[in-house]
Formats: C-alpha cells, sequence, structure tokens
C-alpha cells in the first residue's frame, strides 16, 4: 500500500503531532514538564521532540491503527532513531507523514481568525517533498457564524490548499468551528457552503479537518465527495471520551487528534506505563474512527 492508498483508504486515525511554539509550553505541561525544566526555546524544542519521539516508537504506535501523524516542521527536520522523522515514519511505522506550514493565527476579524501570511512557503514544500513528506495541514478558526468571515476563512484555505498541491503534496485544509461558540450550527452550515463551492473548481483531491459537527452526519456530502480524499476531525476542546463518543456517530469521519491523543501519558512515567497509556488511547480513538 502505497502513501496515497493508506491517507485515503486506511483504517485508522490521524495523529497531530505538531505543536509549534505558541503551544509547546501547554503540551508540555500537560505531559508533566513545567517552564522550570527549560531556560530557551531551544531546550523547550528539544523536550518536545523528546516527547514526540516516545510516542513515535512506542510499540503501541504503528500503521496497523495509525494512518498518519502529523509533524512541527521542526520535528520534520531532526531525527528519530538516527533516520529523518518523516522517512522514520512511513519506513519503519507505516504511517504517513504530514507536515503542520500555517504560521499561526491573525487577530480576530469578522469573527474569524485567519492564518498569518507564510513567506517562504514553497522553499519548506520543497524541502518537506524532498525528506519524504504527503501532505500538510494548516489551521484557522471561526468564532462567530458570521457569513463574510467564513467565506473569507475558506477562500484563503483553498488559495493556500492549490499551492501546496502545485508542490505535489495533499493539502489538509482545517478551517475549525470553535466548539463554545454560540449557533455552531450556523457556522457549520456556512463552512460547508463554503467549502462545496471550492471544491467543484479543484482539479486534484484535498482533505479537511473539521471540528465534530453538532449535527451527526453532517459532512456526510463531503466524506462522500470524489474531490475529497478523506475528512478527519479534530477533538476542539473536548475531552478524549467525549471527542470519541461524538465521533463514533459520524460514519466514515476519522480523528485527527492532538491533546486527546496525549491524554494521560507523563515524562514521569515507565516505558512499560507509557505504552500502556498510549496503547489505551490510540485503541480507543480507532474504535471511534472506524465506526
Amino acid at each position: 500500500m502505497n502513501m496515497m492508498e493508506k491517507a485515503g483508504r486506511g483504517q485508522g486515525f490521524i495523529a497531530a503531532l505538531d505543536q509549534s511554539g505558541g503551544s509547546t509550553p501547554k503540551a508540555l505541561r500537560a505531559y508533566g514538564i513545567d517552564e522550570s525544566a527549560y531556560s530557551n526555546e531551544d531546550e523547550m524544542f528539544d523536550l518536545i521532540h523528546e516527547m514526540r519521539t516516545r510516542i513515535i516508537t512506542s510499540p503501541a504506535f504503528t500503521g496497523d491503527r495509525v494512518i498518519g501523524a502529523i509533524l512541527f516542521e521542526q520535528t520534520m527536520d531532526r531525527e528519530i532513531e538516527g533516520r529523518g522523522s518523516a522517512d522514520y515514519l512511513w519506513n519503519v511505522k507505516q504511517v504517513v507523514p504530514y507536515l503542520k506550514v500555517d504560521k499561526g493565527l491573525a487577530a480576530e476579524e469578522d469573527g474569524v481568525q485567519l492564518m498569518k501570511p507564510m513567506p517562504g512557503l514553497d522553499d519548506v514544500l520543497a524541502r518537506a517533498v524532498s525528506k519524504g513528506v504527503f501532505g500538510t495541514k494548516m489551521r484557522s478558526v471561526i468564532k462567530q457564524p458570521n457569513a463574510a468571515g467564513i467565506k473569507k476563512i475558506v477562500d484563503q484555505q483553498f488559495a493556500v490548499g492549490k499551492q501546496i498541491l502545485d508542490a505535489g503534496l495533499v493539502p489538509i485544509l482545517e478551517p475549525e468551528a470553535d466548539i463554545f461558540m454560540e449557533d455552531r450550527c450556523v457556522a457549520e452550515r456556512l463552512l460547508k457552503e463554503n467549502i462545496l463551492a471550492h471544491l467543484g473548481d479543484m482539479d486534484a483531491q484535498i482533505m479537511l479537518k473539521l471540528s465534530i459537527p453538532v449535527e451527526d452526519d453532517y459532512y456526510a456530502d463531503l466524506i462522500a465527495h470524489p474531490k475529497v480524499l478523506r475528512v478527519v476531525a479534530l477533538s476542539g476542546g473536548f475531552s478524549r471520551d467525549e471527542a470519541n463518543k461524538r465521533l463514533a456517530r459520524n460514519e466514515g469521519l476519522i480523528a485527527s487528534f492532538s491533546r486527546a491523543l496525549a491524554e494521560g501519558l507523563f515524562a514521569q512515567q515507565t516505558d512499560q506505563e507509557f505504552n500502556a497509556t498510549l496503547a489505551e488511547s490510540i485503541s480507543s480513538i480507532y474504535e471511534a474512527s472506524i465506526t
């Protein structure tokens, strides 16, 4: 099975291991490492790479249940057990490597947070191709059901998505709908309308990463669309148990969890404890993803 087949038809879920500069301290705290453990950004990124390496090299983390993994740029540029991270994921674990390419969120305007500009994106994409990466991911956030703002967010996602396709990679477009907003179902209707309008103009398949919808199976038409390789879901602030319950009610929608995947993992655990906890997490997310 090649990467395209695995990404499109593989059973399981995508692990989101792409915490960047802004979210790394929070991820490390949840892992049991507070700010006193590092004195600069380099040390912080060394620690998060150790955490990611521990997850990826765990015997619980294999292509049998994990379809793909989304990496932060620094992780892509580092090694795991003497091999490039993307090379290790695919050739050792049979897990499809993706790269987070956005540079964070702009200030809220029209009820949304667009992506910040991405200078040098073409260079990053070329480097990703050279390292064996299959696809990319980029996130923006819908905070209010504002029609003008949602149109801007989808327009931006598809414009950059076409640039990524031109570079030979498969983009995961992630226009996240904040699960805590009022009238989220209105925002999701506007979001789906805009996505469907753009899909008709696409020459190649893309992937979508969306919040688990308010209405079960609301994204069934996106999942079935010929221009959509896969639709994956973020946990969005739900606990793993709650996210799994909601996910399982949506046929064909699979997980791409970050915080929910790492829930219960701590630096202080023995390898046996760590691997057992990760195995339980992977098993529960896998079961929710294949229902």
